[in-house]
């Protein structure tokens, strides 16, 4: 039987992350990413089996109670994990009154979860309710997508159809949109709750004048969203840079044409623009 540090699921967590920095999206220790895995997946692997320490939350995750998350330690550099996974991530378990974890693999020098892992939590929550599923809470800093929170209003329909408008993957990727909320401190309880609120609607939540929350399938899945939103991102913003004068783009028209060649389930309220926004949007 192998041991956990020779799981694909260490491998992809580490190849993850690294591509992460790699893209800028990382910087130093910003970002953080959870996966959850089965309980069968878990003991197919040797030294997973016995709690290494208990490590206390600061949030009620008993509604998670018995689930395996692999996540990145707080603190820890995303150029690093590559190189010592077993130290700069870990595999917990959340106890039975959700008030802390198990550790049975990792953050072997003392470490602990992501200062973010209960804002991660109250995501998997909202969206396990929608996608039985859903593994992966994934949050870094794209570029061009924060650089945008500082000169798109802050508004989900608008943010949305910017981007859609940008690229024609963008509403086949995202069809629902993405949701934004206001500024507020990292960190926070407070934060992980709205992000939770606007996962019921969306799997990309932008934290303006910060980074993303995404929620997916797979960290490939997950990955390709962000990485599909950054995209559309870099496209407005390399259009700003030109000028800024859009003379033609993605109509109204050719979302229906994509929303029907692709059997799209698309946001209705976002397929249209509000009449003050109808020019610039």
């Amino acid at each position: 039987m192998k041991n956990f540090i020779e799981s694909s699921y260490v491998k992809d967590m580490s190849k993850t992350t690294n591509n992460l920095y790699r893209h800028g999206w990382d910087e130093r220790n910003g970002g953080n990413v959870s996966l959850r895995l089965t309980k069968e997946e878990v003991e197919a692997f040797a030294g997973t089996d016995k709690v290494l320490r208990q490590i206390p939350i600061k949030f009620d995750a008993s509604a998670l109670a018995g689930k395996y998350y692999l996540v990145t330690g707080t603190g820890r550099y995303f150029k690093n994990i590559i190189e010592y996974p077993e130290r700069d991530m870990g595999l917990i378990r959340i106890s039975k009154a959700g008030n802390q974890v198990d550790l049975m693999w990792g953050f072997n020098d003392g470490g602990e979860p992501t200062s973010e892992f209960p804002s991660h939590l109250m995501s998997h929550i909202e969206r396990l309710k929608h996608d039985p599923d859903q593994r992966v809470i994934m949050h870094c800093h794209p570029t061009n997508l924060v650089a945008m929170t500082f000169t798109v209003p802050l508004s989900s329909k608008r943010f949305s159809r910017t981007l859609w408008k940008m690229h024609p993957e963008s509403i086949v990727v995202f069809p629902e949109g993405i949701g934004v909320i206001p500024y507020m401190c990292p960190g926070t309880n407070a934060i992980g709750e709205k992000t939770a609120d606007k996962m019921n609607d969306f799997r990309v939540v932008v934290w303006p004048h910060h980074g993303v929350f995404a929620a997916g399938d797979s960290l490939d899945e997950t990955y390709g969203l962000i990485e599909t939103v950054e995209k559309s991102a870099l496209i407005y913003t390399t259009i700003r840079a030109q000028g800024g004068e859009i003379l033609q783009s993605i109509t109204d028209k050719d979302f229906k044409d994509l929303i029907q060649r692709f059997d799209l389930t698309a946001n209705e309220d976002f397929l249209t623009p509000d009449a003050v926004t109808a020019n610039v949007d």
